[in-house]
């Protein structure tokens, strides 16, 4: 019995429920302007706190109609491998250190050299 009172129905893609009685949250319209020209009405709640940017369609920062654009934050210079080396040692010690790696390449025998001269 309980199969066939669910058949031909939907479930979960409609509500059955009556919209009657029922009170929205109140809202507010905001507009923003790309420099793109396209223009962006996004509906917010009147609570809501209303970003001074909001991202266009073609991926520009559209500025709220009326808004001031916020300060941009100084960002930090991302550290490379070469600063993060330097605030382990000088220049100096990074000099010596080539020094030995270069001498000991120098005096050691090349790889492959002695198995070629055997066999000649």
């Amino acid at each position: 019995m309980a199969d066939g009172a669910l058949r031909g129905t939907r479930l979960g893609s409609a509500s059955y429920e009556s919209e009657d009685n029922v009170v929205l949250a109140p809202r507010q319209n905001v507009i923003y302007d790309c420099p793109n020209g396209h223009v962006i009405s996004v509906p917010m709640a009147e609570e809501a706190e209303v970003p001074a940017l909001w991202e266009c369609h073609c991926g520009a920062d559209a500025l709220q109609r009326d808004g001031v654009r916020p300060e941009v934050k100084p960002t930090k210079a991302p550290r490379t491998h070469w600063d993060m080396l330097l605030e382990r040692r000088s220049i100096a010690e990074l000099e010596v250190l080539l020094e030995e790696r270069l001498a000991f390449v120098r005096h050691r025998p090349a790889a492959g050299f002695e198995e070629q001269r055997r066999s000649a």
